[in-house]
């Protein structure tokens, strides 16, 4: 049977969800809630469906709603996250949040515990590595192909230029905060980085605001560099902008994963994979080191990570999949919360080391621990 489906906030990446659940047969979308009627309206004449305007209406209008996708915006793209997500879950419902799980650190951490302690399904939309290009890379990972991590990289942002510099700022605008590139956008690197190197035991941040962001009185901190030492023992570097610059190789998105046996390099996060192996021997027992493998998936559209990621959501849902180990958890989406915390915390110490807040205990299930 198809999970029963709604969508909470109907803008563009509202709609983008309702159209997957649409397009995905392990799904029936049933409705779609915003509290803005003409939004709300527009969207379910679009998807054949009925609208409603507030949670309690949708629950209780739609008595066989199993999940829902929480795509609503706010300051810092997340602060309007918290509430519709909780209150689905005081109902029952299983929550898939769009990133940043919330806005507030404490908010996200609320949400969490109460998630858990309820033992309920809370995930969030963390994309970028449910791709093609992020499985063939985890395969060759488990194979044996990359071994033990030496560094990572992870470049991700928005071409630009001073060219096409910010303006007049607007002083009600989501954006109009020092963290809101921070909070918002660097959920999904850290969690593509946790998802290959595990989690990430120490943060030191460098933050800041091009010359020209200045000047417009921009009070966003757009430029960040990020030191990062995981608990495996490997480092990293992520790095991001908000189109105060072009990037070069590898385009706006670039994950680079060095280990001591091979090493890839996915570019434009669903388009390119190249790997690298370590030495091998030729037939006369001399080392050589082989030539750089390349998959092109020919993807190039950034919607093809929702459609992955939803879909592994209703498998999930499917197959019932404990609330603990559910792919990209609401647990998953602290962990990239606490990072950025981190790194706040750090550039506001002028640079300093400091370690992130630990992660809600896994208790485990004798399907899955025994």
């Amino acid at each position: 049977m198809p999970i029963k489906a709604g969508v909470v906030g109907l803008g563009g990446i509202g709609r983008t969800h309702a159209r997957n659940y649409q397009n995905d047969p392990l799904a029936q979308l049933l409705a779609v809630c915003d509290i803005n009627h003409e939004r709300a309206d527009k969207a379910a004449e679009e998807f054949g469906v009925k609208a409603y305007y507030s949670i309690r209406d949708l629950v209780e209008g739609e008595p066989d709603l199993e999940a829902v996708s929480v795509c609503t915006s706010g300051y810092e793209n997340g602060s309007m996250h918290f509430e519709p997500s909780f209150e689905l879950l005081e109902y029952g419902k299983k929550v898939l949040c769009e990133k940043p799980l919330c806005a507030n650190i404490e908010d996200a951490r609320a949400l969490v515990r109460y998630a858990l302690s309820r033992k309920q399904v809370l995930a969030c939309n963390l994309n970028h590595y449910f791709t093609e290009t992020a499985a063939a890379a985890r395969g060759r990972m488990d194979a044996g192909e990359v071994g033990e991590l030496v560094y990572c990289l992870h470049k991700m942002g928005f071409d630009g230029s001073d060219y096409a510099a910010p303006g007049k700022i607007d002083p009600m605008s989501r954006w109009n905060k020092p963290y809101s590139h921070v909070k918002a956008f660097l959920t999904h690197p850290f969690s593509v980085m946790r998802y290959f190197c595990g989690d990430i035991s120490h943060v030191q941040a460098f933050l800041e605001r091009p010359g020209v962001r200045r000047t417009a009185g921009d009070p966003m901190l757009s430029i960040n560099s990020i030191n990062c030492k995981f608990e495996n023992g490997g480092v990293g570097v992520l790095l991001s902008q908000r189109g105060d610059a072009r990037f070069g190789l590898g385009g706006w998105w670039s994950y680079e994963h060095v280990g001591t046996k091979g090493t890839f390099c996915i570019e434009n996060c669903v388009e390119k994979l190249t790997y690298w192996g370590g030495h091998k021997e030729n037939e006369e027992g001399k080392l050589y080191l082989p030539e750089p493998e390349v998959m092109n998936t020919g993807v190039t559209s950034f919607d093809a990570t929702f459609t992955g990621r939803i879909h592994a959501w209703l498998e999930d849902l499917t197959n019932d999949v404990h609330y603990e180990y559910i792919r990209s958890s609401g647990r998953d989406a602290l962990a990239t919360l606490e990072y950025i915390e981190a790194a706040i915390q750090s550039y506001e110490q002028g640079g300093a080391t400091v370690r992130p807040h630990p992660l809600p205990a896994l208790h485990g299930t004798p399907d899955y621990v025994h």
